[in-house]
């Protein structure tokens, strides 16, 4: 909603003064406005005005944030001082702590950073960084303890943590060949900027930074360009291969077959490592040669990912005996990974272990996510939805009302800033039990907020309300549309619950919009196809219009994905296309093809709207739902 318009609605509203609207709304919606367009005397003007509002402090908070961004004004330490004071142990406060002490980092006050970190409580990597660095600068040698402790969790090197980083490979509490592993991976990932940074810790040797662009970036051209004598320096060989991980990102066969030309210019210990990249990007082109390619890697270090894929690699295959081992050599944090207690359990059920298989299912078997709902089908436990207790909606009614930042929270998202909405929301609801949970996902359900409701329903462990969870709203809209289309309603709801959480003005970084996520090149080809004129990308934001397109699309793409709920809901996500290059050439069980279907975030996906489908459906039908007949089997290619 444009600022404008939202500014008359207030107008209006509080004109009549209807409940949903409180006095002095407008000035926040103004005073964020003055903060968007960098109107720093109406802002100042603003903050000087105080009224009893849940978001007054908001004006105060924006007007500090804007003179801490001014480089040329020194930060008012007592205004700043005095509203951290005032709003000790809310999210504002813990926000604009983080903002001045990345101020004082920019102002070299370290003494300050030091003692404005102990504030924080949940302080981000980049200000801990800053933190540590103010830490070290001082003398305080503990500091490289915790140093290392970031750079075994993750070494992206960004601005806040070069320094310590640097400081680490200086002082050789990071080896050189660790530098160069972790320069290897940066490139792998194509994070070409952290690998220049990194090359800057290995002196003379390092590759020059345009040389690192051209291998990670024009990884056919570097190779095809390669020196003869390039296998002479340390440097020559890690460019080569990155340039061969970089091929294989895309065409794991054709950086094999590079790599056979080059095979004996490298050292044992990278060829392992080639080989390890081979097997992963192979696995996940579903090449028959992966597993070999893991066997070749032996035991060169692998990243989790790695390791991941040479369990789906096995599935692919049906190696059930090598699925059990690859899962066994995992290490012990994977290992506990729901989708591995699973297919460990099915690998030892199909080795004739059935006491081992019982035992596997029954860690997951309790979840309503994929892998527990499957788990619970082995054990012969078809889903059968826990019944809600309504009362407990009740129970923590008054403290939910009593809590100011779920009021903030509401507010904010009935202004339609929804950024600071989810913020205050979720810092509300830290360290809450299970009652309050429940309560608050009530609110916030009544409130049309719906992903919170949905997202504080999931937090509570012991009190399970799937009503909030798998929540139904808009149903005179979506129900007609499903019948229209002859559309599973379940499977309709699991995929609008995975694309929006009801959201209506969702918006994706890519520009998918709506209850059902369309982008607009979808929408308007689907348009056509329905015969439905005048469309415009406006159009998606009406809830009843996304429906109706999302519901067209999805029976224009199961028609031609062999009417499979699992392909269509790959395609849906992904593109039909790779729905259909994702299928094997023999029959696949839907739940091997949904583990390894190569995009992350595809992958996830699936699994989620099928998980969704089996409760919609048990809770619209009142009996019980099998995940495993959803998923049925995936036929090849015709």
């Amino acid at each position: 909603m444009k600022v404008a318009r939202l500014l008359a609605v207030l107008t209006g509203l509080l004109a009549v003064g209807p409940a949903g609207a409180q006095v002095g709304d407008q000035r926040i919606v103004e005073a964020r406005e003055a903060l968007r367009t960098g109107k720093r005397a109406q802002l100042e003007a603003l903050a000087q005005r105080h009224e009893s509002h849940p978001l007054d402090a908001y004006v105060q908070y924006w007007l500090l944030t804007n003179r801490l961004a001014r480089k040329d004004e020194t930060p008012d330490r007592a205004a700043l001082e005095g509203f951290l004071r005032a709003q000790k142990g809310t999210v504002l406060a813990e926000q604009l702590t983080e903002r001045w002490i990345r101020r004082m980092a920019d102002d070299g006050q370290w003494a300050d950073v030091v003692a404005r970190f102990g504030g924080l409580q949940w302080p981000d990597r980049d200000v801990t960084c800053h933190a540590l660095n103010g830490r070290l600068l001082m003398g305080d040698r503990s500091a490289i303890g915790e140093a290392m402790a970031i750079w075994a969790r993750d070494a992206r090197v960004t601005d806040a943590c070069q320094p310590v980083l640097t400081q680490l490979v200086a002082e050789k509490k990071v080896s050189t060949e660790d530098v160069w592993w972790r320069m290897r991976r940066a490139m792998e990932a194509r994070r070409d900027s952290d690998a220049r940074d990194m090359a800057a810790w290995l002196g003379k040797d390092a590759p020059s930074a345009a040389a690192i662009r051209e291998a990670v970036h024009k990884s056919e051209r570097y190779l095809d360009r390669l020196p003869v004598n390039f296998s002479i320096t340390r440097s020559g060989r890690e460019l080569a291969l990155a340039a061969l991980a970089g091929v294989a990102r895309g065409d794991a066969a054709d950086a094999h077959r590079r790599f056979q030309r080059l095979f004996d210019r490298f050292q044992a210990g990278e060829r392992a490592y080639v080989y390890s990249m081979l097997a992963w990007r192979g696995a996940e082109q579903h090449l028959p040669e992966a597993m070999a390619w893991y066997r070749a890697a032996g035991t060169v270090p692998m990243s989790d990912e790695q390791q991941e894929w040479g369990v789906r690699a096995a599935l692919r295959a049906g190696d059930w005996k090598a699925v059990r081992k690859t899962i066994d050599r995992l290490p012990d944090h994977l290992r506990a990974d729901e989708a591995w207690v699973y297919w460990l359990g099915r690998a030892l059920r199909e080795a004739g272990d059935e006491a081992g298989a019982v035992y596997q299912f029954a860690r997951i078997a309790d979840g309503v996510d994929f892998y527990g709902l499957l788990a619970a089908e082995a054990l012969g436990r078809p889903f059968v939805p826990p019944r809600s207790d309504p009362s407990l909606r009740q129970q923590a009614r008054r403290a939910v009302a009593a809590e100011a930042g779920l009021q903030r929270a509401l507010a904010l998202f009935r202004l339609d800033m929804r950024t600071e909405g989810i913020r205050e929301w979720n810092w509300a609801l830290r360290d809450k039990d299970d009652a309050f949970l429940v309560a608050a996902a009530a609110v916030a359900a009544e409130a049309g907020i719906y992903d919170r409701a949905i997202n504080s329903a999931e937090k509570a462990d012991t009190a399970v309300d799937m009503e909030l969870r798998y929540l139904t709203p808009y149903r005179e809209l979506i129900e007609p549309e499903a019948r229209a289309q002859g559309l599973d309603l379940s499977w309709v709801y699991g995929l609008m619950r995975q694309e929006s959480r009801f959201v209506p003005a969702a918006r994706s970084s890519a520009g998918a919009q709506g209850l059902m996520q369309v982008m607009p090149a979808t929408g308007r080809w689907v348009a056509r196809k329905i015969g439905v004129r005048g469309f415009s990308v406006s159009w998606l934001r009406e809830p009843e219009n996304n429906v109706k397109i999302g519901t067209s699309y999805m029976r224009l793409i199961l028609d031609g994905l062999d009417s499979h709920p699992v392909l269509a809901s790959a395609g849906y996500n992904a593109g039909p296309g790779r729905a259909r290059r994702w299928r094997d050439d023999r029959p696949l069980e839907g739940a091997i093809y949904a583990e390894t279907i190569p995009f992350d975030e595809t992958r996830g996906y699936v699994k989620k709207v099928m998980a969704n489908a089996v409760v919609y459906g048990a809770m619209f039908e009142g009996k019980p739902q099998s995940l495993t007949r959803r998923l049925g089997t995936i036929q090849p290619a015709q």
